[in-house]
């Protein structure tokens, strides 16, 4: 059933990353003020993933954040951290509660309109489909664009026929399920979580012949979210 008051979770931390939060959540109040969800702001704790203390540092920005009422929540980094910090919005999950309907935002977006008014549809998630051809980046001789993410729809056990645009032509790259990671939505974070923790970790640890013409990272969350949705 549609929703128009999940929870909005974002990440933090010292720099950069906490002036866009409270941009973000200055926006937020000030474009959807009838929105009645929470708004999280998650941020990592110091580990061994980490080179020092990585959450938010400016006691000021912290107390805006809170008297805009969001909720700050804290957590541990236990398969990313310094090395590749986009992990931290699949991690930062962990800070929602089973079955708390979420959408994650990367912390530079910015609110423009009346949230409050959009309906997601919680039984089918998604992403944002404001994307490019980023990845990946077939080499002249193959393997192709049918050959890359079909290997990898297989290593996952996820048909691939379902996934493709039948309108986009034979290794066009539109014709194969890529979205941008500036935004998803899904029911269930732990279990999104899981899915993608398990297909990330997996391309990371376990290479694939078929993509070792291939450079996996920044996008690791991007190539694991179409296996993850689908």
């Amino acid at each position: 059933m549609p929703d128009t008051c999940p929870t909005l979770l974002i990440v933090a931390q010292s720099g950069r990353l906490t002036y866009e939060a409270v941009l973000f959540a200055a926006s937020l109040r000030a474009s959807a003020p009838d929105f009645t969800g929470k708004l999280v702001i998650a941020e990592p704790r110091p580990g061994p993933l980490w080179n020092g203390d990585p959450g938010i540092s400016d006691d000021d920005a912290r107390d805006f954040l809170t008297n805009l009422g969001a909720e700050i929540r804290s957590f541990d980094n236990q398969h990313f951290g310094k090395t590749y910090p986009p992990g931290n919005k699949i991690e930062a999950l962990s800070t929602l509660d089973k079955d708390e309907r979420f959408v994650f935002f990367d912390t530079d977006t910015l609110i423009t309109g009346p949230l409050d008014q959009i309906a997601f549809n919680f039984d089918r998630p998604s992403a944002s489909m404001a994307r490019t051809d980023t990845w990946p980046d077939p080499p002249l001789y193959g393997p192709s664009y049918a050959e890359i993410w079909h290997a990898i729809y297989d290593r996952f056990n996820v048909p691939f026929e379902p996934t493709l645009d039948t309108k986009q032509p034979d290794d066009h790259w539109e014709r194969y399920l890529y979205f941008n990671a500036g935004w998803f939505y899904a029911r269930d974070p732990s279990d999104f979580r899981d899915r993608m923790l398990d297909v990330m970790t997996s391309l990371r640890d376990e290479p694939m012949e078929v993509l070792a013409s291939q450079s996996i990272f920044p996008w690791l969350d991007q190539i694991a979210l179409p296996v993850v949705i689908s």
